[in-house]
């Protein structure tokens, strides 16, 4: 590569791959995944489930636990119309967007756009639209996604002004944190190219060049090595509730949608498109989001003035010892302060009551226990019978 930086295997990421997560569809583990990662020398790796960021949490650990760098990210469904729209005559149609988290707040508009997508924009798929890609896109990097993205979608109909149209509308929204997917599967010289990939991959760097979008390549991985394909056309038969040997059943068996070894991207892709294998380099490098784990993360409860939570939730908890065990009505038990109220109870039951709340203390559950018994006495206020039952807290 006379002339040119000579590549190699750091040089490419994996931003479009599909775990375990992708349920009945991605078949790699975590574990294997980013140890393949490393023994490849390559240095990151992204993480794109459809509609989920349910392994997030694993994916994060075990990449920092092997040294390689997590991109975390979402391959999600874009509706037609609007994400809320749900008419069978028109809403069933979606497009393909992988979206990375490029920092933390990336992560938190990824998070409120997964869930949005599936509590609210739930339709065959979890499904987002424009207006919410416009209102949380800050701390996201957007791929155009495979064939079945918005921009190869209208390629694929032959509508190269609608795909350019797209194009520009996330450039616009996104700037700079907006990159056009070209698949391996789509070089003229893999073992399995595929024609219709071969013809959106020209056109997408032609359009690249035109509206100054940089391009980058994807392998769409959905199963770890090639020996996985097998084991991977189980999957869809369960997915779909089809045989092996049923003629017309969902098959990727013509595709080779494995964790590709980085020397053979570099071997297709190296000489006449280099940047398209760097630009994966730049964007993981551009991604940096840190998680912090093992802390507590229970929701701050309202206290009266003057209060913290250990203070309010004690004197609520010996005012009712003092109705149970001291012979004080409800009413009066409410005017007590924690000295009179111990004053009405045996030693035994005060033994017992500090004990216990010096438990809930240490552990940081004081705030717990104050949310809980507000909605118990919410539920109980609206005539909702509970059991006496006593569960693990933790």
């Amino acid at each position: 590569m006379t002339g040119k930086k000579k590549l190699s295997p750091s040089d490419f990421v994996h931003l479009h791959n599909h775990t375990q997560y992708s349920l009945l569809d991605g078949l790699t583990k975590i574990p294997s995944l980013i140890s393949y990662v490393k023994d490849t020398g390559m240095s990151a790796v992204a993480m794109t489930d459809h509609g989920t960021l349910s392994g997030a949490i694993e994916f994060y650990k075990e990449a920092n636990s092997q040294n390689i760098k997590p991109i975390i990210g979402m391959e999600t469904y874009v509706a037609a119309r609007s994400y809320q729209d749900k008419d069978p005559t028109k809403d069933k149609q979606y497009y393909h967007l992988i979206l990375l988290a490029m920092n933390n707040e990336g992560y938190r508009n990824l998070m409120a756009l997964s869930t949005m997508a599936n509590l609210d924009g739930f339709y065959y798929k979890p499904r987002i639209d424009h207006e919410l890609i416009q209102k949380y896109n800050n701390g996201l990097i957007a791929l155009s996604g495979c064939i079945s993205g918005e921009v190869g979608e209208h390629l694929r109909q032959n509508d190269i002004k609608g795909a350019k149209e797209v194009a520009q509308w996330y450039k616009t929204i996104f700037g700079d944190r907006y990159y056009l997917e070209i698949q391996d599967h789509g070089h003229p010289d893999h073992p399995s190219k595929w024609d219709d990939q071969v013809q959106v991959n020209s056109q997408i760097l032609q359009i690249g060049q035109e509206l100054s979008i940089d391009c980058v390549l994807t392998c769409d991985a959905h199963y770890l090595k090639h020996d996985d394909q097998e084991a991977h056309e189980i999957l869809l038969c369960v997915q779909t509730g089809s045989y092996l040997t049923d003629q017309n059943r969902m098959s990727l068996k013509n595709f080779e949608l494995h964790v590709t070894d980085p020397i053979e991207i570099i071997n297709r892709w190296g000489n006449d498109y280099p940047e398209v294998i760097l630009n994966s380099r730049l964007i993981a490098d551009r991604c940096s989001v840190s998680i912090d784990l093992g802390k507590i993360l229970i929701p701050k409860f309202p206290v009266p003035e003057g209060e913290n939570e250990k203070s309010y939730l004690h004197k609520l908890v010996w005012r009712g010892l003092a109705w149970r065990y001291g012979k004080v009505s409800i009413k009066e038990a409410e005017k007590l302060t924690i000295d009179a109220a111990q004053k009405k109870l045996s030693a035994d039951v005060i033994e017992r009551a500090k004990y216990e709340l010096s438990v809930m203390n240490d552990m940081g559950y004081n705030g717990y226990f104050l949310i809980v018994q507000d909605f118990m006495n919410w539920g109980k206020n609206q005539g909702v019978v509970f059991g006496p039952g006593r569960g693990s807290a933790a």
